[in-house]
């Protein structure tokens, strides 16, 4: 027995979205005032709109324009993260070196502070 799954247009996605949330409609309310579905068949109907709800809060209102159905590229999640390119790599790296070059002379220069003041407070007792 082969499940046979509708297409709905983005208008007719966006429509129920928005009635649902303006009238502060549950899924099941929502379903029954779409469909006329038996029990059965009400929770299959329930979870299109909670995936409906989830791409209209995540993307908005154009993410349910988009088609969703079979398998998405997944070979750009998957693995490492793409290397960046060589001259933000170059910058990274260059930036890099300037910080920790900072740090060391704060470091001195904080050491310097604290051999003054210490100096300092010797010879005035």
């Amino acid at each position: 027995m082969s499940k046979k799954q509708r297409k709905y247009s983005s208008e007719f996605k966006i429509c129920v979205i928005m009635d649902m949330r303006e009238h502060h409609l549950g899924y099941r309310e929502t379903v029954r005032k779409y469909w006329d579905v038996s029990q059965g068949q009400e929770e299959n109907y329930k979870n299109i709109v909670k995936r409906w709800e989830r791409i209209f809060l995540e993307e908005g209102a154009e993410g349910l324009m988009k088609e969703h159905r079979g398998k998405s590229n997944t070979s750009s999640r998957r693995g490492r993260p793409p290397k960046p390119d060589r001259k933000v790599e170059e910058d990274l790296i260059a930036e890099n070196q300037r910080l920790r070059m900072e740090i060391e002379y704060l470091k001195k220069l904080s050491a310097l502070v604290l051999a003054e003041e210490q100096k300092n407070g010797k010879k005035q007792k």
